[in-house]
């Protein structure tokens, strides 16, 4: 297993249904009282505490987690908007290198409670049509708006 991934990679082989579609949103609009319930018993020295060797702190993990899903959502507004359009990827690691990673998880958790709600909104409203819609990201190659639902779905799990 490779442990920075400790739920493993993205995967879906099964067919993709609305109703896949569906619970895979679902997870996306749970995720920020999921993660505030998560973190909301956890002291200082436990948000300053790698999550396993060489890893990231549970609050650089709650700071990406806003950075990330932030990144995503304009992703998908673009490739709602532009065709095809090619996406810039950041370097995530140099991100909770900086000094905003230090400031309290509550400041990310209400930035993902907006995003989310914004988002969950923006992603139920999909036609088939939006749904194949594409971007192309510089590593990946050729991503559809339904695939990364489901990678976002993913992302958010604890």
């Amino acid at each position: 297993m490779d442990e920075r991934y400790p739920i493993g990679k993205f995967q879906h082989e099964e067919e993709i249904t609305q109703d896949v579609i569906a619970g895979w949103i679902q997870d996306i609009a749970n995720l920020p009282g999921e993660v505030r319930k998560a973190v909301s018993e956890l002291h200082e020295d436990q948000l300053e505490t790698p999550y396993r060797s060489g890893g990231w702190t549970a609050r650089q993990v709650m700071h990406h987690l806003a950075d990330s899903h932030l990144n995503a959502f304009v992703r998908f507004k673009l490739a709602l908007t532009e065709d095809k359009p090619v996406i810039k990827p950041y370097d995530e690691a140099s991100w909770a290198e900086l000094a905003d990673y230090t400031m309290p998880v509550e400041i990310s958790l209400q930035l993902l409670e907006a995003l989310h709600a914004r988002w969950v909104v923006l992603l139920r409203s999909l036609s088939d049509t939006e749904l194949q819609r594409t971007f192309i990201h510089p590593d990946s190659g050729v991503i559809t708006v339904w695939q990364n639902i489901g990678v976002y779905a993913w992302h958010g799990r604890l």
